[in-house]
Order: structure tokens, then C-alpha cells, then sequence
């Protein structure tokens, strides 16, 4: 039963077409839980005392910023292609997906170096590479709207539409692959903690991959093979089922871990991160006293039967003596005269 609104939104409210309905609803509730998300992420930033950890917020939020927008944008999907939309399609599309994946890469850069001990790169460097290459996908996505649609144009779904949509984004699988790859660097490393969000970052991506991959299959092959007598039927849920899947993972696969990782101690990371610190630099517990400890090798020896070093081994470098001086049994005064008394009767 259709509703009673213009043509171009009757997927919104369709109930024979049921699609439109559940993919409107999943990403209203994407967009709603990532408002929450964002309004959490905000009060959590001034509680952020890791130097490491607040580096990664401006792009972040950012990433969140992409997140909206990739669920925005499945209600384009679900209105029916129209001169009007297509334009929208073709820019957003992958404009958003390369500003999450470039957060996702400057995130998993800094990893690299934080799971060797390093301090990794910082958050101006970390915003330079989302702008960077965020902007040439703006850029291939302007060239595109401005030059082939705006001389062809796209009143009719086609085949060729389908293919010029998936040759553009040809970038977008570029940074992703890269993003995958340096998301397995950074599991390459001594330091548990950090290894952590390496693991968030190349979940998600491995998870995106596998979504991407299923659409292009089913938009460029499987939607003519199961639907010859309805070309272009199942064009738009399958982008719209991409989109609203997508971005569930990169909340739930990326960002509500990292939320959750945001409020441990920067105690639990000195413990897991010990070990790439080399010996000779490691904090220990309290300060140790080497009198003491010289005492007790100086006794050992003598004990055992060796005898002390001689004069001119010993450091003759004068060194203040601040060790506590140690209670010692004195001998007993009156046993010299009961053994005298002794001796005289």
C-alpha cells in the first residue's frame, strides 16, 4: 500500500516495498546513537590525561562527524533516482567513506610507533593526513559531477551510470587497502595495550572490505542476474544496505570500543608497555639503597672466607656516607674479670 506523497519519497512509507521502512529505521538509529555517542565523546575529552590518547580526538571527532553523514546519506538511496539526486550520490558517496577511512589510517599511523614504545605522530601531523587525502577524493568527485554529468547528464538509471559510480570511487579502494595494511603494522609490536586499538581499527576495515566487495558484486553482476526482467530494480537498496551497514561497523567495530578503551588508567598502559622500555630505563617502585647493598656483598664475602679487595682496587672517588647507622651487639664488660678472677684463685 502506498502513502499519499510525491513519488520520489514512496520507498519512505511503501509497505509493499518494505525495504525503504527498515533501511529509513536502521539509519535514524544510526544517526540518533552516534548524536549520543558524540554528545558522550565531548564530556569524556576533559578526562583524557594521556598525551597519546588526547592526540587522537580532533580526528575522532571527525571520523564521528563522517559517520553522521554516511547514515545521512542512505535516505538519498531510498529516494528514487531523480536528475536532482544523482548528483548527491555520486559526490557524497565517496567524499564521506575517504574522510572515515583517512581517520581510521592517521589513527593506525600512530599506532605503529605506539606499539614500539614511541610516542608516535602527532595531532596536527594526524589532521594533515584526513584533510590531505580526504581532498583528493573531493576533488575526483567535483571533476566528475561538473564535467560528465554536467555535460551527459543522469535522467535515466543505466548501466553505464552503475559503472562510472564504481570507477570513481576507485581511490576510496585505494586508501582502504592502504588503511588495512598499516592497521596490520600496527599489530606488530611488544605493546599490549596499544595493540588493542590496532585490533579495533583492522576489524573494521576487514569488515568494510568484505561490504564493499559485496556491493560492487551485486551492483555491477547480481542485480541484472537475478532481476533481467527488472533491470535496475535492486540498484538502490543494495548502496542503501551498504551504506547503513558500514556505518553500524565503524560504531560498533571502531568507535564504542575506543569510547570505552578512553577511560582506562594511563597506569594499566605503563604496565603492558614495560617491557619495550630498555632495562636501564625502567621506573621501579621506590628508590633502593646501595649502602645497604654494598654492605651486605662486603659481608658475604667475608663470611665466605674471601678476602677484601686491596686499597688500590677500591674507588678512590670520596662519596658522602647517607646510610642509617646499624645497632651492633656489644661484648659482655664484666666477662674479662670473671675470667680473671678465675685465673687468680
Amino acid at each position: 500500500m502506498a502513502c499519499n506523497v510525491n513519488a520520489i519519497f514512496n520507498f519512505f512509507c511503501n509497505t509493499n516495498a518494505a525495504w525503504g521502512i527498515v533501511l529509513e529505521t536502521l539509519a535514524a538509529a544510526g544517526i540518533v546513537f552516534t548524536i549520543i555517542l558524540i554528545i558522550a565523546f565531548l564530556i569524556m575529552i576533559p578526562r583524557i590525561c594521556e598525551p597519546a590518547k588526547r592526540a587522537v580526538v580532533p580526528v575522532q571527532f571527525i571520523f564521528l562527524i563522517g559517520t553522521l553523514g554516511v547514515f545521512g546519506l542512505t535516505f538519498a538511496f531510498i529516494t528514487i533516482f531523480t536528475p536532482q539526486t544523482c548528483p548527491t550520490r555520486f559526490f557524497l558517496f565517496g567524499v564521506l567513506f575517504a574522510i572515515c577511512f583517512s581517520c581510521l589510517l592517521a589513527h593506525a599511523s600512530k599506532l605503529v610507533r605506539l606499539v614500539r614504545g614511541g610516542q608516535g605522530i602527532s595531532w596536527w601531523v594526524m589532521l594533515l593526513i584526513v584533510f590531505a587525502f580526504s581532498l583528493v577524493q573531493i576533488v575526483i568527485a567535483i571533476l566528475y559531477v561538473s564535467l560528465v554529468l554536467g555535460r551527459n547528464g543522469c535522467a535515466t538509471r543505466s548501466n553505464q551510470l552503475n559503472r562510472d559510480f564504481v570507477l570513481i570511487l576507485i581511490y576510496v579502494y585505494l586508501l582502504m587497502a592502504i588503511t588495512l595494511l598499516v592497521s596490520l603494522f600496527s599489530l606488530c609490536g611488544p605493546c599490549k595495550y596499544w595493540k588493542r586499538h590496532g585490533v579495533f581499527i583492522y576489524i573494521t576495515m576487514f569488515l568494510s572490505a568484505g561490504i564493499w566487495v559485496a556491493w560492487i558484486v551485486m551492483l555491477l553482476i547480481g542485480n541484472l542476474l537475478l532481476n533481467s526482467n527488472a533491470a535496475f530494480t535492486w540498484d538502490d537498496p543494495t548502496l542503501a544496505i551498504a551504506l547503513v551497514s558500514n556505518g553500524w561497523v565503524f560504531l560498533l567495530g571502531y568507535f564504542l570500543p575506543e569510547l570505552c578503551m578512553m577511560s582506562r588508567s594511563e597506569e594499566g598502559c605503563q604496565k603492558d608497555c614495560v617491557a619495550v622500555q630498555p632495562r636501564l630505563l625502567r621506573q621501579t617502585i621506590g628508590v633502593d639503597n646501595r649502602v645497604f647493598s654494598q654492605e651486605n656483598i662486603n659481608q658475604g664475602e667475608t663470611s665466605s672466607g674471601r678476602s677484601s679487595p686491596a686499597p688500590s682496587q677500591i674507588n678512590t672517588i670520596p662519596m658522602r656516607d647517607f646510610s642509617i647507622p646499624r645497632p651492633q651487639q656489644r661484648q659482655n664488660p664484666y666477662l674479662h674479670y670473671r675470667s680473671h678472677d678465675l685465673t687468680n684463685m
